[in-house]
């Protein structure tokens, strides 16, 4: 279902992502030394499969994301409002493809991810002392 995915229109991303996938993460799981994912996502619009790398980290079996977008965007990311609309997701961990269901941790569990996200990727501080929004936590769980 996720092999016929577009990669990112950021050229950086997607060079990252194709590097990732080439190597099974040997090349890219380790990016600006936090661990990536490859994701997955349908689009609510075209209904299109559409892949990106994102940093990660493992919790309980679980796999959280931050949905920063970029230091300066005022919008939540296309990725996210994509699982918004559609949940189901792929997901490939070095060279271990799944697909998991994505949801947005609220609450204490988004207080408690959040930190764990910043202790992780510290620029994350940066995004949200320049974003009007909260940030959203991602929690992705194997289907």
């Amino acid at each position: 279902m996720w092999d016929d995915a577009a990669d990112s229109p950021d050229r950086s991303v997607a060079e990252h992502v194709r590097r990732y996938l080439a190597t099974d993460g040997r090349d890219g799981y380790l990016e600006g030394g936090v661990t990536n994912l490859v994701l997955t996502v349908k689009g609510r619009k075209s209904g299109r499969c559409l892949r990106t790398g994102l940093f990660f980290e493992e919790d309980d079996g679980r796999y959280i994301l931050v949905a920063s977008g970029s230091a300066v965007t005022q919008t939540h990311p296309a990725w996210y409002l994509n699982i918004v609309a559609n949940p189901e997701v792929g997901v490939q961990i070095l060279g271990e493809p799944f697909t998991a269901r994505a949801r947005t941790a609220e609450g204490p569990e988004r207080e408690r991810l959040w930190r764990m996200m910043t202790e992780l990727a510290p620029v994350y501080h940066t995004y949200e002392a320049r974003s009007r929004r909260q940030i959203p936590v991602v929690v992705l769980e194997h289907i």
